[in-house]
């Protein structure tokens, strides 16, 4: 059994973006997601938990429970790893508040897959997909006797957690001007709810290759593409349940934006912000080629520092605000729940969150057969879609609260109306 590192329990305060998600939480609703791994045997529970008895001393940030202040909620790292759990029906179960006070995310154990649920307020999708690399890489070599070297994502167990890790980085990097808020609401898709809260998990599978070779048909990236498919399969849909095109709403996607590249910086707490192409339906119908431009032009206009540092700059003023900081955390939460119920997920049809490729030590690969990215959905929508790519292939992972997959199939009539062959799956009872 590897080594333990024994440091000190630490806390630390909320990152920027992380302060929103406990006062915008509500009973059906607790911002969490999922990243998963599928190896080649069958999980050895037992080996699983000393893995992550380890792990967690390396992730002060994202091993902890979530704490109420006076001010403010914060971050208390755990004492010690929680206990491994076993699958349920369906993803992304509702994490309570008594779960959180005691460890805001979960490992869980399924045949052969690991999966990690993460509250929000830890870390973003990038974090998050450092520690489940780093968690497979411990558990990989206690199982098999292997050694995998600290690279891609995977960090040294037996290194102490580096400041750097911990910095939140939207303080350091807001600018001096902070941009306007001001937005259009987006449509948002009626439908039946499933009355027993289950979730709808859908899996699109692609061949990376030819994903890639359509999107540069295109000239776009396959973040631009995909999501040039997604506002096609809504505004398809939105034209079936309203014939008539001047009660149509906008379609809008939200895109988060890793910005560690343009920051570059090591943090493993939510580091991302986002940009939202849109297209307006009651000017017309949109040639598939015109909604690819449209997201490349508003991604290429926005995904910069300049940009980036003024929609940060809108976010941290507030904070810094001391008539803000002052106000009695209760309190504070009403206002930023209702903040966030009138301005919130309200100006996105849904959330399309893309990991990109995922890369592993070499060692390994023989080892993981697939990975897997799902986001809860929102608070507002029925909907939301995380994506990766891993070895040949990419996952795209729908999540909904409704009954009926329509926007599933209008989406897979896109994907094949361009030619693309796409294999799916779906958990549906």
């Amino acid at each position: 059994m590897a080594k333990i590192i024994n440091i000190p329990l630490r806390w630390v305060r909320l990152d920027n973006a992380a302060k929103i998600y406990p006062a915008a939480r509500r009973k059906n609703w607790s911002n969490v997601f999922r990243q998963s791994v599928t190896i080649c045997d069958e999980v050895d529970v037992k080996i699983l938990k000393s893995a992550l008895d380890v792990t967690v001393k390396r992730f002060p940030s994202i091993a902890a429970r979530l704490r109420k202040g006076l001010f403010w909620y914060y971050l208390q790292q755990v004492e010690k790893a929680p206990e491994i759990r076993q699958e349920y029906s369906y993803p992304l179960t509702f994490m309570s508040n008594n779960e959180m006070r005691k460890c805001a995310f979960r490992v869980i154990a399924y045949k052969n897959r690991i999966a990690v649920e993460f509250f929000h307020s830890l870390t973003d999708g990038t974090g998050a997909l450092i520690f489940l690399k780093t968690l497979t890489a411990e558990y990989l070599e206690q199982r098999y006797s292997i050694t995998v070297p600290p690279e891609y994502g995977v960090l040294d167990r037996h290194e102490k957690p580096k400041k750097e890790e911990l910095e939140d980085c939207f303080l350091r990097t807001a600018g001096p001007v902070r941009a306007s808020r001001k937005d259009t609401t987006a449509w948002h898709l009626n439908s039946e709810l499933q009355t027993d809260g289950f979730l709808h998990q859908t899996c699109f599978k692609l061949r990376s290759e030819e994903l890639v070779e359509a999107a540069h048909r295109y000239n776009a990236t396959v973040t631009e593409f995909i999501t040039a498919v997604m506002m096609k399969a809504l505004e398809n849909l939105q034209t079936e349940k309203q014939p008539q095109r001047k009660k149509h709403k906008p379609i809008k996607v939200l895109i988060p934006v890793n910005l560690r590249a343009l920051y570059s910086t090591e943090t493993l707490r939510n580091f991302a912000m986002y940009t939202i192409p849109e297209l307006d339906p009651r000017l017309g119908e949109y040639t598939f080629e015109e909604i690819v431009k449209l997201i490349h032009h508003k991604m290429g206009t926005e995904i910069n520092q300049k940009y980036m540092s003024s929609v940060i700059a809108a976010n941290v003023n507030d904070e810094r605000n001391m008539a803000v900081r002052l106000i009695p955390l209760p309190l504070k939460n009403l206002v930023m729940k209702a903040i966030f119920d009138t301005v919130g997920e309200k100006k996105s049809c849904l959330s399309l969150s893309n990991l990109g490729v995922v890369k592993l030590p070499e060692i390994m690969k023989q080892y993981i057969k697939r990975m897997d990215f799902v986001l809860g959905v929102q608070a507002a929508a029925p909907y939301n879609c995380g994506m990766l790519s891993y070895g040949d292939t990419v996952y795209i992972n729908f999540i909904r609260n409704i009954r009926y997959a329509e926007l599933e199939r209008h989406f897979f009539y896109v994907l094949r109306d361009l030619g693309l062959n796409t294999e799916v799956e779906s958990n549906r009872n």
